[in-house]
């Protein structure tokens, strides 16, 4: 559609499209914007999910725009619809077999992390039941200028982890004074501390538990290497 030869989508800083059933462009459910303000763009991105992973995005603008708004903008995650729900719904049925293969998987690293030199991983409680997708542990055998040095090694070598003390909130970990949207967030001495050296490392079912002892015996190693 046009209004005096300009395509709709073209009035304002942003047009939003819907895609849903019987749209001229149909994804059955969902919708998209569009701007040419790349402060507007780099905003929408952080807010649609992105956490600070927002480098992958297809049509991204520049960094420097992303310094300025990815702070101030909350994270809503909305990414839902009937695609999706329907892929979810499929996968109820195995939710019991997939959490004893999780927990296959991190019941072996939390093993290992309780053994190494440098490394510390709480006990959990016998009552508790978990499905260990992730597993966090902390490096205190290090400094906390170490450990940038120490997760480049680590990464280098196929073993990611991520980092709750940075600084600047990182791909999906962050501290919780990163966020500036938040008015008179205390400090939080304690809570700090506890940040300054927990790391967290995901585990997808894409690995199997000889590949979980493979990623202990690396990052063993690895941390061996800064001690």
């Amino acid at each position: 559609a046009k209004w005096r030869g300009i395509r709709s989508g073209n009035f304002g800083k942003v047009a939003a499209f819907s895609t849903q059933t019987y749209k001229h462009m149909n994804s059955g459910e969902g919708g998209f914007l569009t701007t040419n303000d790349p402060e507007i763009a780099a905003r929408a991105i952080v807010s649609s999910g992105s956490y600070m992973l927002y480098g992958r995005h297809g049509a991204v603008p520049a960094e420097d725009v992303f310094e300025k708004v990815k702070l101030i903008s909350p994270n809503y995650s909305g990414r839902m619809d009937h695609m999706r729900a329907a892929l979810l719904r499929a996968q109820l049925p195995h939710i019991e077999e997939k959490a004893a293969q999780w927990n296959a998987r991190y019941d072996l690293l939390h093993r290992r992390f309780s053994q190494m030199k440098g490394a510390s991983i709480p006990e959990r409680k016998q009552v508790e039941a978990y499905v260990g997708s992730s597993i966090q542990f902390r490096a205190e055998g290090l400094s906390r200028e170490q450990i940038p040095d120490f997760i480049a090694a680590c990464n280098a070598r196929g073993a990611e982890l991520k980092w709750f003390g940075d600084d600047e909130p990182k791909a999906f970990t962050s501290r919780y004074d990163s966020w500036k949207y938040i008015d008179d967030i205390p400090h939080l001495p304690n809570t700090q501390k506890v940040l300054s050296n927990t790391l967290d490392m995901r585990i997808p079912l894409t690995f199997d538990e000889d590949d979980c002892t493979i990623i202990a015996d690396i990052i063993e190693d690895e941390l061996s290497n800064f001690l």
